[in-house]
């Protein structure tokens, strides 16, 4: 496997990492190292993942590490793929839709499960943002959301559009307009001046509630609201997909 995830039998190579006590360790690999960034984001954040702190969790120099990362960029974007390879491998066992009308079910549970893996490693919508990365998995992804709504009955243009209407949403996490707390170095507004100072906002301020922090990625990103938008927008390209047949 090349570093872009395809099959090439002269390119995948290990280091074999012996211990201080002359022990075999498992050899570094590429898919190794990954995997160590992806737990280490998960437990310390995704800005604790540096080559250095790599190192010392897989116990190695760094610089052996450019034995399979190019450099941050190809680690950031190994990150992406071996995340989205998480999300196809949860998709694999959705059942296909049925019937035409049944391709909302199908996108809708496709679509959730993204999303639990992306509650499961919160910083991954930030660096997903961030990272412009078209892998195999990233591609083979969006090609089963495509071919949901070829199934249901949707011609190419509105399947573009509608993948292009979903936007992040189809991969499990909603891109923030805002974000909580000071942005370059100035004090965010108090709640509290907000709703003496705009009140249309105020008044929607003190009604809110957002659901507890393990079902929610962002600030505003949480279950409750990323299901309510995911299924007004189905309910929209439904309705869109009868007037187009």
């Amino acid at each position: 496997m090349n570093r872009r995830g395809i099959a090439t039998p002269s390119m995948t190579t290990t280091t074999e990492t012996p211990a201080a006590d002359g022990t075999e360790r498992t050899p570094l690999s590429r898919e190794r190292i990954l995997d160590a960034a992806i737990t280490l984001a998960d437990e310390r954040g995704l800005d604790s993942v540096t080559m250095r702190g790599l190192g010392h969790e897989l116990g190695v120099e760094a610089m052996s590490l450019y034995n399979h990362i190019d450099n941050k960029r190809d680690l950031m974007e190994g990150i992406v793929d071996r995340i989205v390879s998480e999300i196809n491998l949860r998709v694999a066992d959705i059942e296909p839709p049925r019937e035409p009308a049944d391709w909302k079910r199908a996108m809708r549970e496709r679509i959730l499960a993204a999303r639990a893996v992306m509650l499961r490693h919160k910083w991954a919508p930030t660096l997903i943002e961030n990272t412009a990365t078209l892998s195999p998995a990233v591609i083979g992804y969006f090609d089963g959301l495509l071919g949901i709504f070829i199934a249901g009955g949707f011609s190419f243009d509105l399947g573009h559009h509608a993948l292009h209407a979903l936007g992040s949403r189809a991969i499990g996490f909603t891109q923030e307009l805002f974000q909580e707390g000071p942005s370059d170095g100035d004090d965010p507004i108090p709640t509290a001046a907000i709703v003496e100072m705009f009140p249309n906002l105020g008044a929607m301020l003190e009604v809110v509630a957002h659901d507890g922090p393990e079902d929610t990625v962002g600030w505003c990103d949480d279950q409750t609201e990323f299901i309510f938008g995911l299924d007004l927008l189905l309910e929209g390209l439904d309705r869109l997909r009868t007037e187009d047949g």
